[in-house]
C-alpha cells in the first residue's frame, strides 16, 4: 500500500510540471531585434492628449506678476496677518486645478469657456497664448500640466495596480516595469490595451511584444486611462485547474487507500 501511495503521489507530481512548463521561446521580449533597422524610423515624438476629467494645471507668468495674477487660478487663503494670498503678490501661490468636463472644456479666468479636449499640451499652451494677446502687451510664459496621468496594469504581472505617471509620457515596457514585470504565466504575444478617446469610443488593441515591431506601433506610448491587460497563458489555466482539485483528488485517495487498508486487515 505504501508502494501505492507513492505511485500516485508522484504521478501527480509530473502532473504538476508539465502543466507548469513554459517554453523558453516564447518568454523573452523584442526576439528580431538583430534583423530590424529602427534607425530610419520617422515616428513623430509622442505627447499627451487632453482627455475628459483630466485635472490640469496652468501657470500663466510674465515679468509683471500683477499683469498675470488675474489668470491664474490661485486659491484664496490668508495667512497670519488676515492679507488674502492674493494681496500679496510675493508670496509663492497655491493653484487650483482645472477640470476637464467630458465635452472637453474648462472654464478659464476672464478667457472663459475653453474647448481642450483633444489637444495636447503644446497646443494648449499656445492657445491660451494667443487668447491673451488682447489683454497682455507681452508674449506670456503658459505652463501645462497634468497631475493626475494615470495608467493600469493588470492581469499577470507581479504586482497589478494603477499607477500615476509624472512626466506624462510611458511606453508599454516602461508600464509592465511600474508592474514588475509580467509573471511566467503572462502571454507576450497577447497583450491588451483598453482604451477610450476624447470622444468616449472604447476600443481593445492587442500588441505582440515578442516583435521589435511594437516600438514603432502608434500604441507603443500608453495614453491618460489606458489598462494594460496580460492574459494568462495555457499553462497558468491549466496549474490554476490542477491547483483547485488537487487538494480533493488527494483526500479522496486517501480515503480509498485506507479503506482498502481496513479491508485487506479485515479479510486478512
Amino acid at each position: 500500500m505504501n508502494k501505492a501511495r507513492i505511485t500516485v503521489f508522484l504521478a501527480l507530481l509530473v502532473c504538476l510540471s508539465l502543466a507548469s512548463c513554459q517554453s523558453y521561446k516564447t518568454i523573452p521580449y523584442l526576439q528580431d531585434a538583430d534583423s530590424i533597422d529602427l534607425s530610419a524610423s520617422k515616428a513623430k515624438p509622442y505627447e499627451a492628449h487632453i482627455m475628459p476629467q483630466d485635472l490640469l494645471t496652468i501657470v500663466v507668468s510674465c515679468s509683471n506678476p500683477e499683469l498675470a495674477l488675474p489668470f491664474n487660478l490661485i486659491m484664496p487663503s490668508t495667512g497670519s496677518t488676515g492679507q488674502s494670498q492674493s494681496q500679496s503678490i510675493t508670496a509663492q501661490p497655491v493653484l487650483q486645478q482645472y477640470l476637464v468636463d467630458n465635452e472637453g472644456n474648462i472654464d478659464f479666468p476672464i478667457l472663459g469657456k475653453l474647448s481642450l479636449g483633444g489637444l495636447t499640451k503644446a497646443e494648449t499652451e499656445d492657445l491660451i497664448k494667443e487668447k491673451l494677446k488682447k489683454y497682455l502687451k507681452e508674449d506670456p510664459i503658459v505652463t501645462v500640466r497634468m497631475p493626475n496621468f494615470k495608467i493600469s496594469v493588470i492581469g499577470e504581472v507581479t504586482l497589478p495596480g494603477t499607477y500615476t505617471v509624472t512626466n506624462e509620457k510611458v511606453n508599454i515596457f516602461e508600464a509592465l516595469a511600474l508592474a514588475h514585470d509580467m509573471t511566467i504565466y503572462g502571454k507576450r504575444d497577447n497583450v491588451h490595451i483598453i482604451r477610450e478617446d476624447a470622444a468616449g469610443h472604447k476600443q481593445i488593441i492587442t500588441l505582440n511584444l515578442n516583435k521589435t515591431n511594437i516600438i514603432e506601433s502608434p500604441y507603443y506610448y500608453l495614453q491618460q486611462n489606458d489598462i494594460v491587460y496580460v492574459t494568462p497563458n495555457k499553462a497558468k489555466a491549466t496549474t490554476a485547474d490542477i491547483t483547485t482539485s488537487t487538494t480533493i483528488w488527494f483526500s479522496v485517495i486517501s480515503s480509498l487507500l485506507s479503506m482498502a487498508s481496513i479491508m485487506v486487515a479485515v479479510f486478512k
